[in-house]
């Protein structure tokens, strides 16, 4: 499902808005836009939490202020049956499937469904034993980790790989849980220290409303871009805000794939279409005729552009040394004049 290139998400979320043909909508969508994958999410309000409203149910701040958590949930989950619709719809458009899972039904349900991976949200990062229910399943797995210690972290990993998951099978992706998320919050460089860390894939789950911080992950190494996307911010849910119309996403996707393709490889040297631009960079030349015998003073010759003469480190060791050769203006001082600085 993976390669070299950043894998980009479109995460539907909440923003099918309760209508069927915005979920179909928005699998066409995103994948003109660029995306490799379709995202949705396989939970119930019941699955999720209970129907109360003392004050440990209800959020006192932030975009969702006022809502009690089952009522949120509710309204931005979707109906079982439209998960294997837009399955199918994806399979249709050619862009892959992921869902995330919230307990082992949705695992059981999701891996029925033939999902390439498994998908765990950041607030379930501590949910060990769905992490390793899901695991046992033996398809890879894509763990947002927002929010976690390192403890936290490394325990997550651990239960993967107990369950017998490879590395190679697991990516985390940084996250912020903030929504929106604040770009001075998003410590990115935390993308390295994982890999180094962990030995897995990488990868940022973007809850930010601008594009920077997607750029400046696929250039530190992420292999993985998430970020909400929406038909149109025009069409309310509870994600909208923070989630990209299509083309906001486009211009991410390119700028994403051209910071990847920018971050290359350890090189040093000429690349094959530098090579060609050697020959303009400077060495030693003749800037008054020069007979055999003449002695080289910094009146008759110089470094300058272009390449063709020997190179600019002899310049000082020719001084004072006498000429083997006749020279005119212009022409390069050649390599036979380092034999007299044996």
């Amino acid at each position: 499902m993976l390669n070299n290139d950043p894998y980009i998400i479109a995460e539907m979320s909440a923003n099918h808005a309760g209508k069927l043909e915005n979920a179909l909508a928005i699998v066409h969508a995103a994948k003109k836009a660029g995306a490799n994958c379709l995202k949705t999410q396989a939970y119930t309000a019941d699955s999720m939490t209970i129907d109360c409203d003392s004050g440990y149910f209800r959020i006192k701040e932030g975009i969702w202020e006022g809502y009690n958590l089952y009522n949120l949930y509710k309204e931005a989950s979707m109906p079982k049956e439209w998960q294997v619709k837009i399955k199918n719809e994806c399979d249709r458009a050619g862009v892959d499937f992921l869902s995330t899972v919230f307990d082992e039904q949705s695992v059981d349900f999701l891996d029925e469904l033939g999902v390439n991976a498994f998908k765990i949200a950041s607030f379930e990062l501590v949910d060990l034993p769905l992490i390793r229910y899901a695991a046992k399943k033996g398809r890879p797995m894509i763990v947002s980790t927002g929010m976690g210690s390192l403890e936290e972290i490394e325990e997550a990993v651990n239960a993967m790989t107990e369950e017998g998951l490879q590395k190679e099978q697991i990516t985390l992706l940084l996250c912020t849980s903030e929504y929106p998320a604040a770009v001075s919050d998003m410590n990115l460089l935390t993308i390295a220290d994982i890999q180094k860390r962990f030995g897995v894939r990488i990868g940022l789950s973007d809850h930010s409303t601008g594009i920077i911080a997607p750029i400046a992950a696929a250039a530190l190494g992420a292999n993985v871009i998430e970020k909400h996307f929406c038909l149109s911010r025009g069409i309310k849910s509870p994600d909208c805000e923070f989630s990209f119309e299509p083309a906001e996403f486009a211009q991410m996707v390119k700028a994403v794939r051209e910071a990847a393709a920018a971050r290359g490889q350890v090189f040093y040297g000429a690349t094959a279409n530098e090579k060609k631009n050697l020959v303009f960079r400077r060495s030693i030349f003749a800037v008054k005729d020069i007979n055999e015998g003449d002695i080289f003073t910094n009146k008759n010759i110089r470094v300058i552009r272009p390449a063709n003469g020997i190179k600019p480190k002899y310049f000082n060791s020719l001084m004072g040394r006498k000429s083997v050769k006749n020279y005119l203006r212009g022409d390069p001082i050649c390599k036979e004049e380092l034999c007299n600085l044996v």
